[in-house]
């Protein structure tokens, strides 16, 4: 089992860092991480040479990931939310997606080439909701062929209750592994 994990904090041992690690430990089984704000991976800039190419124009980090994408079977998006949304960085980095719905639209492509499933983790704290958080991270997932998506994992009140104290939010952290790593599908409507 694969997992790419793309995560969208500038801290690299805060809140988001914590689940994303618990994760990883309960999973099991080989990851990537792509550190939305440490690595070097450029935001789209909408020359469109995907659409005749099938391919992105910008050769940097970003490389890699797609070549995961091909193979993985999990994705999982871990973000701090601001303004009720993802990180700016974590949607710079998947405005790189665009190649994948350019294929689709113009060239009649499907890719990644098979299904996924996916899940979400959202740190916050306090004065925000997660439900846009997650309607961004879903449109996402739908451009990386995730067919089924865990209910969101969050930890809402990380300025008084750090995530390693959330007792919900680990709880959901062992539930998100034990769906990723077993055949159980799960549809996230909500």
């Amino acid at each position: 089992m694969k997992t790419l994990v793309i995560f969208g904090s500038p801290r690299r041992n805060g809140d988001t860092a914590y689940l994303v690690k618990r994760l990883l430990e309960s999973l099991g089984g080989e990851h990537m991480t792509v550190d939305c704000y440490h690595e070097n991976i450029s935001p789209c800039i909408d020359c469109r040479a995907c659409r005749k190419s099938g391919k992105c124009s910008i050769n940097d980090g970003m490389q890699k990931v797609y070549d995961y994408l091909d193979i993985c079977d999990n994705i999982v998006i871990a973000s701090p939310i601001y303004f009720s949304e993802l990180t700016g960085r974590l949607l710079d980095v998947c405005s790189r997606y665009q190649l994948y719905f350019s294929q689709r639209r113009f060239r009649g492509i499907s890719v990644p080439p098979k299904n996924k499933k996916g899940g979400v983790i959202l740190v916050g704290g306090g004065s925000g909701g997660k439900d846009k958080a997650f309607s961004t991270a879903k449109e996402i997932f739908r451009m990386l062929s995730v067919s089924d998506v865990f209910p969101p994992v969050c930890s809402p009140n990380t300025d008084t209750v750090p995530a390693k104290d959330d007792k919900n939010a680990l709880a959901e952290i062992s539930e998100l592994a034990e769906f990723l790593g077993s055949e159980k599908n799960i549809r996230a409507d909500n």
